[in-house]
């Protein structure tokens, strides 16, 4: 007897069943990363209209005409619409949508420009918003997205063992950042968002982009950056220290490493994303640093280095196999430096699996 072959859910099948669910008769979607997970099909159209029309069980994708060819070579089982230049896109768009008198948008990214232009060919259709629900369908990461997760942070990995080997004292935060950027396009992917490369009391400072600083004896040094596979997303931070490592900089990369393994081992399928917190923060507080750790401590990972979940202080949604995120405390003194340790993160049954893998130990580059 033969058995009944099954096919897993698509992101636009559960897409549709909550369009459904929510009486709506068709979604537009604007945001390319949204449209991405739903298709496939990534690119940047800056300022041209790129949009997705679902309705029922059709989908059909306008794209920029110079995207045209690249979309119907990646799009499976999707119309794909070109608009040319000179061309006004959103007549075409609002036949794909067909005259819906409720219209799913995200109103996360619709600018009220291109709002009130859908409206007007709409005859006024009410606005709801979807973007909520393309937010939680993303938050489980599928297998095939587990992968793509996996093997950025292999590259990633990679980038930071030849990164650390290359470290030398003068080299300017900028120089260290372009060869972040070589380095990870050598590894065979693209940085995941513009490196940070912080020296010396810069390194207290944690956005601060990379200037040009020179790397000086007795500095911190602080790395993050990210290796990107297939659009998904890896983020790590290390940590190196310029010439013999002082007492105080050992004793406090100890106590931030402590923070982020405590933070890991509280990563479970139930846990809240607050009790991930707390474990790091727990430890650094104790430590009398309660007010130097300045951050979350970590955020969700995916197509975008940053999405849900957002492991905020007193944060109470449940963790779930399948999501995907990073844990990095951090410890940061105005005028001396910061430290911060980040490694990436999938919930499994638990527990945690931990994908990044570099070293975590305070690096020593030679002081000349």
């Amino acid at each position: 007897m033969g058995g009944v072959v099954t096919t897993q859910a698509t992101p636009l099948d559960r897409l549709r069943d909550w369009l459904a669910q929510e009486r709506l008769a068709a979604a537009c979607i604007t945001d390319p990363i949204s449209i991405a997970y739903l298709t496939g099909f990534r690119a940047d159209t800056a300022e041209r209209l790129m949009a997705l029309a679902v309705r029922g069980d059709s989908a059909a994708l306008l794209v920029p005409a110079l995207e045209l060819d690249n979309a119907e070579s990646r799009v499976r089982e999707i119309e794909v619409v070109g608009w040319s230049d000179g061309q006004d896109p959103w007549p075409a768009l609002a036949r794909l949508l067909g005259s819906p008198s409720r219209l799913g948008v995200e109103k996360g990214h619709l600018t009220l420009a291109a709002a009130e232009r859908l409206r007007s060919r709409l005859d006024g259709a009410e606005l709801t918003d979807v973007g909520l629900e393309l937010r939680r369908l993303r938050l489980i990461k599928a297998p095939p997205e587990q992968e793509a997760l996996a093997r950025a942070a292999e590259a990633t990995d990679r980038v930071t063992v030849r990164l650390l080997e290359a470290l030398a004292a003068g080299q300017s935060e900028l120089e260290v950042a372009s060869a972040i950027a070589r380095l990870t396009e050598e590894e065979g992917a693209l940085p995941s968002f513009p490196p940070l490369v912080q020296s010396g009391p810069n390194s207290a400072l944690p956005h601060l982009m990379p200037s040009d600083r020179r790397l000086q004896s007795g500095d911190l040094v602080l790395l993050d950056f990210g290796a990107a596979v297939d659009g998904y997303k890896g983020d790590t931070t290390r940590m190196a220290v310029v010439g013999e490592p002082a007492a105080r900089q050992v004793e406090l990369h100890r106590l931030v490493l402590e923070a982020h393994d405590a933070a890991i081992a509280a990563a479970r399928p139930g846990a809240t994303t607050g009790a991930v917190d707390a474990a790091a923060r727990e430890v650094i507080a104790a430590a009398g640093l309660g007010d130097r750790f300045i951050h979350r401590v970590g955020h969700g990972l995916g197509l975008q280095v940053h999405e849900d979940p957002s492991l905020d202080p007193g944060s109470n949604l449940e963790l779930e196999e399948g999501m995907a995120f990073t844990v990095e405390p951090g410890v940061y003194i105005p005028g001396w430096g910061g430290l911060r340790i980040e490694d990436d993160l999938i919930v499994e049954a638990g527990g945690a699996r931990v994908l990044t893998s570099a070293p975590r130990e305070l690096f020593a580059v030679p002081a000349n």
